[in-house]
């Protein structure tokens, strides 16, 4: 007797990370339900063979709606924009929203949720000691809303899988790199880096991580992890001058690098944070995004290598692989 599908709710599925986990599941033989808002642009799952859910993350019949008859749920749904967006907004998506998708799994007793946290709800360190799953939240004083609530969605679910037996999986991931980023969103940081004559790079570092390595990783959790587990997804720490160097050689271009002083960045950031309290002209730099630009922000993925069978990619093939989709999509 052939066994039936598996059916795989994605949340946020327009997005970069669930694009790529929408693409990844379906070659993997999944059945695919995909949750995005009613206004959201869906051309880059046009072509993903799927269920297609219209509805709000933030709103608890919809998500219960969702999340009927499905065996799994991957909740990517996140508001991730570092600066311009208000508390109230992140809290909205990112814990009411996760708190509804809690709530649904419960009630529909879903085989596993796959909770999409970020590598930022943990501790990290530096190249010789990197972060791991070991290390505890060490941000409150940057003052990050995005930050802040992703740590207290993760919280809640930790806290659902002990007073509710929630069968929940926490995947940390780092700056992730790759295609079909069509916002875009961490791709901005390629973007920034192409077609320039002098391109100035902030002081700090960071662990980043091939997109299709995350999916591998959320594939293996789906199957093997350890409920009540976190796992982070993290590739290579590099800081933000040897990223660039990569990015220079993938795309042939020889820009005069520059380092931006520490100081200049966090003031920079400081009249960003004052002006967004005084005009509601949208600002591009506030003071908790400039700190973490100027911090080594480093992880380890040993734990998904070890206990999810990870084999990580070189960043550099990730920023080719980026790279070529943008090209290809004409945003550079």
């Amino acid at each position: 007797m052939q066994q039936k599908t598996k059916k795989v709710l994605i949340t946020g599925a327009n997005g970069f990370l669930g694009s790529n986990v929408a693409r990844d599941l379906y070659r993997r033989g999944y059945e695919l339900k995909l949750m995005i808002r009613p206004s959201a642009d869906v051309s880059v799952i046009a072509d993903v063979p799927s269920e297609v859910f219209y509805g709000d993350i933030s709103n608890e019949g919809d998500v219960m709606k969702a999340v009927e008859g499905c065996n799994f749920v991957v909740h990517t749904a996140s508001v991730t924009a570092q600066w311009d967006v208000t508390f109230k907004a992140y809290e909205l998506v990112n814990v009411t929203g996760t708190k509804n998708i809690v709530k649904a799994c419960l009630a529909h007793q879903v085989e596993r949720l796959i909770h999409i946290s970020t590598a930022n709800t943990l501790g990290s360190g530096n190249k010789n000691k990197p972060g791991t799953e070991l290390n505890s939240f060490a941000l409150h004083h940057v003052n990050s809303g995005y930050i802040s609530s992703k740590y207290i969605a993760q919280q809640y679910v930790l806290e659902q899988v002990e007073r509710s037996k929630l069968p929940a999986i926490i995947i940390n991931p780092t700056f992730m790199i790759g295609p079909y980023d069509a916002k875009p969103s961490s791709g901005k940081l390629i973007l920034h880096g192409m077609n320039k004559h002098f391109f100035f790079y902030p002081p700090g570092g960071k662990n980043f991580v091939y997109i299709g390595d995350v999916c591998a990783g959320i594939a293996s959790a789906l199957e093997i992890g350890k409920i009540g587990d976190c796992y982070l997804m993290a590739g290579e720490n590099l800081s933000y001058k040897e990223f660039f160097q990569l990015l220079n050689k993938a795309s042939g271009q020889e820009p005069i690098l520059v380092r931006i002083p520490g100081f200049v960045l966090k003031i920079g950031g400081i009249i960003g944070t004052l002006s967004g309290i005084f005009s509601p002209v949208p600002r591009k730099l506030n003071y908790s995004a400039a700190y973490m630009l100027c911090i080594y922000n480093y992880y380890s993925g040993k734990k998904s290598e070890r206990e999810l069978l990870l084999n990580y990619t070189p960043i550099k093939n990730a920023i080719n692989k980026a790279l070529k989709w943008f090209r290809e999509n004409d945003y550079c």
